[in-house]
């Protein structure tokens, strides 16, 4: 396509606010664009941070932890959370991350008998979560009272959970504890808070 040239003063001012417009829609879009980049640099920085930080996003290996959870799920854990007996916790163990659930805290006493009945501090744990109780992987002598410090964790599958109950595991220290889970995040038809 040839370009014409201007021939008069007036055709030569249109053509130049022609291009005037041209360069400063060209300006807007490069600085629109620049703008849209940084802002979702931004946002992806902080979701890291946060992610890090407070929300650590995990995913379920193993089925250690079912009925409750499952293999391939994404849970959301809280860093720095109060946590309570039957809370879920995930904690660092051999360069790997797992997930138990609290069974008793520091100083309590905790009794495991043959069938898999579980008791703190002589009281029967209600643990609604369960399909089936066992002793399971035990080594360790009962009653067991938990160190200072330290968590007694145990796996919902207890027939196949490592944990606690195993001196391999033994019990959890609180510089060990990456989060208390709160939320399954995948799959989507179990979205939800984690009980």
């Amino acid at each position: 396509m040839e370009r014409t040239l201007p021939t008069t003063i007036k055709e030569y001012e249109e053509a130049l606010k022609k291009e005037r417009r041209k360069e400063r829609d060209r300006r807007d879009y490069r600085m629109v664009l620049r703008s849209t980049i940084c802002t979702l640099l931004s946002v992806a920085a902080i979701a890291i941070l946060v992610a890090t930080l407070f929300l650590p996003v995990l995913q379920i290996y193993g089925t250690s932890m079912q009925p409750t959870l499952k293999d391939g799920d994404i849970v959301l854990s809280l860093k720095n959370a109060e946590f309570n007996r039957q809370d879920i916790i995930a904690f660092y163990y051999n360069n790997k991350i797992l997930v138990k659930r609290v069974i008793a805290n520091a100083g309590e006493w905790v009794d495991i008998d043959d069938e898999g009945n579980v008791t703190v501090n002589g009281s029967p744990l209600d643990e609604p979560y369960l399909i089936d109780k066992a002793l399971g992987d035990s080594d360790i002598e009962y009653p067991y009272q938990v160190p200072d410090g330290r968590v007694f964790v145990m796996g919902d599958h207890r027939s196949i959970s490592v944990d606690s109950r195993s001196s391999t595991v033994g019990c959890v220290a609180e510089e060990q504890i990456v989060g208390k889970l709160t939320w399954r995040i995948w799959p989507m038809a179990d979205f939800g808070k984690i009980q």
